[in-house]
């Protein structure tokens, strides 16, 4: 195929790709981000470096359904239809248990894999999904902020392009410096036209003599992107013991961010930390939690692909040393109020648990539980700031100084990780 060929067929065949014609205006492609791992083999890391993987909830998740307080009345009487029965609820100890659709995440808890921080938010929270989003991944309640925390952390560094990637979308304000910038690697893949087979894009991306750099670069992220669907697919067919749920079915999403495929996006994760590319942080999202109405179902589904996807990937990183280098945090912008709707749901509120996951885990809770009575304006007070999480893995996975990176805010470290 001449180059002229290869050009009109770009631009006439119908092709669509998430990012392609991004990874060709300079953006890292999956093989280019594969290709990295020579720094760590040159730098002779063989146990594989800290990661941290952070996954965001988009939308708002309900805690109070997701790690439940069962034996509290208080939570009864507030949403007695949505309230789950003890005996449906997956015990972690005498007060509080793991929603039904979590036993791989109640698998984990028993094996002391997953740390819950209970009460999780910021000082006067605001309940628009993006102005709090904002806050959580600036880390700046006070004032508005135009970097990320990881962002600052990328400056402080200096970091290479592929310290940081998202697999979303679009890049996350996390992820943003003022000198420094994530990578974003959509996932997605490609959609053929019918008559356009895998082979045939493969093919384009086979450099071609006289074409220019840019044209080569969009050739080739085609191409990459097949590659990027072979290891998606390889990975959710790989296990259906492991993957359960999540290797097909659809899950509900809303305009508040986030994607439908949280398997998909681990399942590249996974590729790289063992493959061990140098990249540190991992940004992964799953969108659809703004649970205003018929929430029973409705987050049934999305906790059960969360379960699928996240107890799935903690288990491939158990079977390398890399792997076990790795810290997942799972955090919502807010929680929900205490006490239901009128359509079966949650209205927009405040604290909500965080997740944190990995075999360096040192499993339990952390924090304390906000009480169901003494509310602020029907809403949870917070009893611990998201950016003592932060803080945490930012000093214990990423070496880095929590006062530096989170706008001197003095975090009390959680010893969530103590065994590093």
């Amino acid at each position: 195929m001449d180059a002229l060929t290869r050009r009109r067929f770009l631009i006439s065949s119908g092709v669509v790709g998430g990012g392609a014609l991004a990874a060709g205006a300079g953006v890292l492609g999956f093989h280019e981000l594969l290709k990295t791992a020579e720094k760590t083999k040159a730098g002779d890391v063989e146990d594989g470096l800290p990661t941290l993987v952070l996954v965001t909830l988009y939308g708002g998740n309900d805690g109070l359904n997701t790690v439940v307080p069962y034996t509290d009345a208080a939570y009864h009487s507030a949403r007695p239809e949505l309230a789950y029965a003890p005996a449906r609820v997956l015990p972690l100890d005498q007060r509080l248990g793991l929603n039904p659709m979590l036993r791989g995440m109640k698998r984990l808890w028993d094996a002391k894999q997953l740390g819950i921080v209970l009460g999780v938010g910021y000082p006067k929270p605001d309940r628009s999904h993006f102005k709090s989003m904002d806050i959580w991944q600036t880390a700046s309640p006070g004032t508005p902020a135009p970097t990320g925390w990881v962002g600052r952390w990328l400056d402080g560094i200096s970091a290479a392009t592929e310290t940081a990637v998202s697999f979303e979308p679009a890049l996350p304000p996390m992820l943003v410096g003022k000198s420094r910038i994530g990578v974003c690697v959509s996932y997605r893949g490609l959609t053929l036209p019918p008559g356009v087979s895998p082979d045939v894009v493969s093919a384009l991306g086979q450099a071609e003599p006289g074409e220019s750099e840019m044209q080569a670069r969009a050739a080739a992220s085609y191409a990459d992107l097949i590659t990027m669907n072979r290891v998606v697919m390889r990975s959710a067919g790989s296990g259906s013991a492991e993957q359960g749920h999540s290797g097909g079915e659809e899950v509900p999403a809303t305009g508040t961010g986030g994607d439908n495929a949280l398997a998909a996006q681990l399942a590249l994760v996974a590729r790289c930390v063992e493959s061990q590319v140098p990249t540190r942080v991992y940004s992964v999202s799953l969108g659809g939690f703004d649970t205003h109405a018929g929430e029973r179902v409705w987050q049934e589904a999305l906790l059960r692909h969360l379960d699928d996807a996240l107890s799935a990937f903690v288990d491939r990183m158990g079977r390398s040393t890399a792997g076990r280098r790795v810290t997942v945090v799972v955090y919502s912008e807010f929680g929900r109020r205490v006490r239901a709707n009128a359509s079966d749901g949650t209205d927009h509120g405040t604290a909500g648990p965080v997740f944190v996951l990995g075999h360096g885990v040192a499993g339990g809770f952390y924090g304390e539980q906000p009480s169901l009575t003494d509310l602020d304006d029907g809403d949870l007070k917070a009893t611990t700031d998201f950016r003592d999480v932060f803080g945490t893995v930012l000093a214990h996975v990423l070496a880095g100084d929590p006062d530096r990176y989170l706008g001197g805010y003095r975090a009390q470290l959680l010893p969530l990780l103590s065994s590093r």
